[in-house]
């Protein structure tokens, strides 16, 4: 028995809302009946504002690795080459997707300390005179780096091109926390997910999906089922879903986009901004490196922060769970054991912070980890100014 309440600080799964848990906890409705269509026309409308998008929001019960193998399989054909760029642990994870699914990647290296490189991308479309390569698959947030790349340049590199492969980005740790411009940036597909910045528990996964995308699906996906985008068209128009739905997440989505909309999406952005700068700040103190090189594209969602020489990351996890009750995110294949990922998304104010950054220090201290004390007050410092 512990008392008070457990600090889960990774990067997702967030902690869930009390508002959400109550909009859950209740019974299901008949999810061919007048009130879920409702519900359904609602929920499918209001999407469109947080992905920044006309087009059209396809809703699944799955995760966001769901979303993925939807991506790909309305949209290619077996052996289609599928132009995609290493950022990290869940860039590798869409990339082994695409080979376990018949298709072919053209994996372009990075070393998980920077993002896209959208030059380099546009070296490779630039060499592909037959136009081979029938989509670009990026990461915009890679969770397990906490590196943010820059998608307006994907875009602006690709269009440079005159390329018309589709553009497909993973949005599951950036939505709802991160800026991201579905129409204006010119995205054809979108990956994402509940269980991040949209504070809900696991279980829903969405696509995003462009005109263009809706035109490959018509013509090169062949082999779907359960993730055919054509399948859900028609029955989403009237608010309904061809299969049975996932009726109690539905349930809080609808309050978890009423909370975004409450709070305003750029205010829900600098929030996040605000809480990833005083986290980068208390790391800075403590004379810790954070992982992403770039600051430009340090991620507003999560931080991931280098352990020292010769001294492991999974050893001060456990002292920080054991003794403090709360998790943080482990470090993934690469950087296993080298790296600690603090999560500051969703349903996260100053206090919850505080608290995280302090049961961090206390943890670096009792674990006998080399670093210098301050880094709780240097954070609190950057808050109240």
């Amino acid at each position: 028995m512990r008392s008070g309440r457990h600090f889960l600080q990774i990067p997702g799964p967030t902690n869930t809302p009390e508002r959400i848990l109550r909009a859950m906890h209740r019974s299901v409705i008949d999810h061919r009946g007048p009130e879920f269509a409702e519900l359904g026309q609602g929920l499918l409308k209001d999407l469109k504002r947080v992905f920044k998008t006309q087009n059209d929001v396809i809703t699944y019960p799955a995760s966001g690795t769901g979303a993925w193998e939807a991506a790909l399989v309305n949209t290619l054909a077996p052996g289609d080459t599928v132009l995609m760029y290493e950022t990290g642990q869940f860039a590798t994870l869409w990339k082994n997707m695409a080979t376990k699914l018949g298709f072919d990647p053209l994996f372009m290296q990075g070393d998980w300390r920077n993002g896209t490189n959208a030059e380099a991308i546009a070296a490779q479309l630039q060499a592909d005179a037959q136009h081979q390569i029938k989509a670009v698959c990026v990461v915009h947030n890679d969770t397990s780096t906490g590196i943010t790349s820059n998608i307006a340049a994907v875009r602006s590199a690709m269009d440079a091109c005159q390329h018309p492969a589709l553009l497909m980005v993973d949005t599951i740790s950036s939505l709802g926390s991160i800026d991201f411009r579905t129409d204006e940036w010119g995205v054809d597909v979108v990956v994402a997910g509940s269980q991040k910045g949209l504070m809900l528990p696991p279980g829903l996964s969405f696509n995003a999906v462009s005109q263009k995308a809706w035109e490959a699906c018509n013509t090169r996906g062949d082999r779907r089922s359960y993730w055919d985008w054509r399948d859900m068209k028609s029955p989403n128009e009237a608010g309904y879903f061809p299969y049975t739905p996932a009726t109690t997440l539905l349930y809080g989505l609808r309050e978890a986009l009423d909370m975004l909309e409450e709070e305003g999406l750029d205010n829900v952005f600098a929030r996040h901004a605000r809480h990833a700068e005083a986290t980068r700040v208390a790391v800075e103190a403590w004379g810790l490196e954070i992982l992403a090189s770039n600051p430009d594209e340090r991620s507003n969602s999560l931080t991931a922060v280098v352990m020292p020489d010769n001294q492991g990351a999974d050893a001060l996890r456990k002292i920080i769970l054991d003794e403090f009750d709360m998790s943080l995110g482990t470090g993934l294949n690469n950087v296993a054991d080298r790296v600690f990922r603090i999560g500051h998304l969703g349903d996260f104010n100053d206090l919850m912070l505080m608290g995280t950054l302090a049961g961090v220090e206390m943890g670096l201290a009792k674990s006998g980890v080399t670093y210098q004390p301050g880094g709780v007050q240097m954070a609190m410092n950057h808050l109240v100014s």
